[in-house]
């Protein structure tokens, strides 16, 4: 098992958060990192995500849980379960804002000869957080 992940403090409640998290069109406009996405954030909604971190490739995701103003998973990989890669978003209340973490797990037998080439994407988890508070806090 191998994973990337973020922790931000938000100053702003979980809903509002939550409300840019859920944004599909707000997500894609390039500044999370995303340059662009298809489909519904709802559970059970299928995504076509773009990420400036691996450009030109299209990754099919499914929102597999979805605990509004709490968490989301969302999950994509190859058949069989050879490689599967599980994002999930909480949002814990702090105070009068919300700590926000965002974490990304890879699992499957293919993992380690997938890793080898998969690109560092930890920058891209911190704009994904930054992009997020400034966009919540607004």
């Amino acid at each position: 098992m191998r994973e990337f992940k973020v922790q931000r403090s938000i100053g702003a409640t979980p809903e509002r958060v939550w409300k840019t998290l859920t944004d599909a069109r707000k997500l894609g406009s390039g500044a999370f990192g995303i340059t662009r996405i298809e489909g519904e954030i709802v559970k059970g909604g299928k995504l076509k995500l773009w990420s400036s971190a691996s450009p030109g490739r299209a990754f099919p995701l499914t929102v597999v849980e979805m605990d509004p103003n709490r968490s989301m998973v969302w999950k994509g990989g190859m058949p069989l379960g050879l490689f599967t890669g599980t994002r999930t978003f909480t949002l814990t209340p702090n105070g009068a804002g919300t700590q926000f973490q965002m974490r990304e797990v890879y699992d499957g037998p293919m993992t380690e000869l997938i890793w080898k080439s998969m690109p560092d994407l930890n920058p891209s988890f911190e704009q994904f957080a930054t992009a997020l508070a400034s966009s919540a806090e607004a």
